[in-house]
């Protein structure tokens, strides 16, 4: 997104010399998306940016998925998926719960720090569900608390380093950019009055990061033959890539936290796109946040039954009490999936209950896909197996 940020020491002019205290040059580095003719910021490095030493293979965990067929809508119960997290680390440690060409949503519980580690796939956005972390970038630290949405470029190395209490992340990867719905910006990249958040809201890094070392070995996905296209390296840089003195420009990590997204609201019930808080390629992710609910002296407050006949609908249950989906079993850590071509909405009992509702307190994380999702091995391991005859108020025998 286009908004200027400065952080550190850089020249007064780019792409001119900028020395050291001891006459050597810094490295310049121009990191930037869409062939270099979007958005990009320029880094400076005390060490050469491309020196690498060693490459080896980095097995990645399992990334293959199977079609969700028949077709069923589906209940994950992500919860289920650790029980002992004092091993595990919020990079390594992901299980694939569900994904495509496009996306691939994963989760993790983790109490040690990941490892150096670069995604050359497509832009992160990681929603910390509990617990707290230090993001350590090139770009400088993020602290990530309940709630943020952890925004990571491209190509960014970083490695996380959890809280006292862990971490429970919620991983989006993308094969593309993740940024505002365009919608919500000026043609120059200025948040406009409508939009449900601005820039007071992200959290960037204030100060840079450097530290010094040699030898280091980043963990990086990038493109190959692999499970959905997708391979690892262990990559090692002959000098700490964190010798970063400044950088400068329109691209780079930031927070935000759910809190401050500001709902949407009217007299009768309104559609799933009010709660967009950001878009990749083929993708949306939404919000739902405690808010006041329809006011029109007849409005039924939870969803109308719908049709999203171009898209798979994936809801993260993160906080709160979900008013559409009381019957059916879910709760806190569950996912429901609702693939394209399959009617859904609230469960029946959950309409009459709902009449007369004021306020709804509830917390949710979807992303509509625009291409079939698939299960991932960490999603067939807690698919409940009832979820889909819910509606109809009896199981499939």
């Amino acid at each position: 997104m286009a908004f200027y940020r400065q952080v550190g020491e850089v020249p007064p002019k780019r792409h001119t010399q900028f020395r050291k205290p001891d006459g050597g040059l810094y490295y310049e580095e121009l990191m930037g998306e869409e062939g270099f003719s979007s958005d990009s910021s320029l880094l400076y490095h005390a060490g050469v940016p491309s020196a690498i030493v060693d490459s080896q293979i980095w097995e990645l965990p399992d990334l293959a998925t199977v079609a969700n067929h028949p077709l069923t809508p589906r209940h994950l119960r992500l919860h289920d998926l650790f029980t002992d997290t004092s091993k595990t680390n919020p990079v390594e440690d992901r299980r694939l719960v569900l994904g495509n060409g496009d996306v691939r949503i994963s989760y993790v519980v983790a109490e040690q720090p990941s490892p150096y580690y670069r995604n050359a796939i497509g832009d992160e956005c990681v929603y910390v569900e509990k617990g707290s972390a230090t993001v350590e970038t090139v770009f400088g630290v993020l602290n990530a608390v309940q709630g943020d949405y952890v925004i990571i470029p491209r190509a960014t190395t970083h490695r996380w380093l959890p809280g006292p209490e862990g971490v429970h992340a919620y991983a989006i990867e993308g094969n593309s950019h993740i940024a505002p719905p365009k919608r919500y910006l000026s043609r120059y990249g200025q948040f406009l009055e409508h939009s449900p958040y601005c820039e007071r809201d992200l959290h960037p890094t204030s100060e840079p990061l450097v530290v010094e070392g040699t030898d280091v070995e980043v963990l990086v996905k990038h493109r190959g033959n692999g499970a959905g296209g997708i391979v690892g390296s262990r990559m090692t840089y002959a000098t700490h890539p964190f010798d970063v003195v400044g950088w400068d420009g329109c691209l780079y990590p930031y927070t935000f936290n759910v809190s401050d997204f500001e709902p949407i609201t009217g007299r009768v019930h309104q559609p799933p796109p009010v709660h967009q808080v950001f878009e990749g390629y083929n993708f949306v992710v939404c919000n739902f946040v405690p808010r006041k609910v329809d006011y029109h002296p007849l409005s039924v407050p939870v969803p109308y039954y719908h049709s999203n006949v171009d898209s798979d609908e994936v809801m993260f249950y993160c906080g709160g009490d979900y008013e559409a989906r009381k019957g059916s079993g879910i709760g806190l850590g569950s996912i429901s999936l609702h693939p394209g071509g399959y009617a859904h909405g609230p469960q029946p009992s959950a309409i009459e209950a709902s009449l007369g509702a004021e306020r709804f307190e509830e917390l949710a994380v979807m992303v509509d896909t625009f291409r079939p999702l698939e299960l991932g091995e960490g999603g067939r391991a807690v698919d409940d197996g009832v979820y889909a005859w819910t509606w109809a108020g009896r199981h499939k025998s």
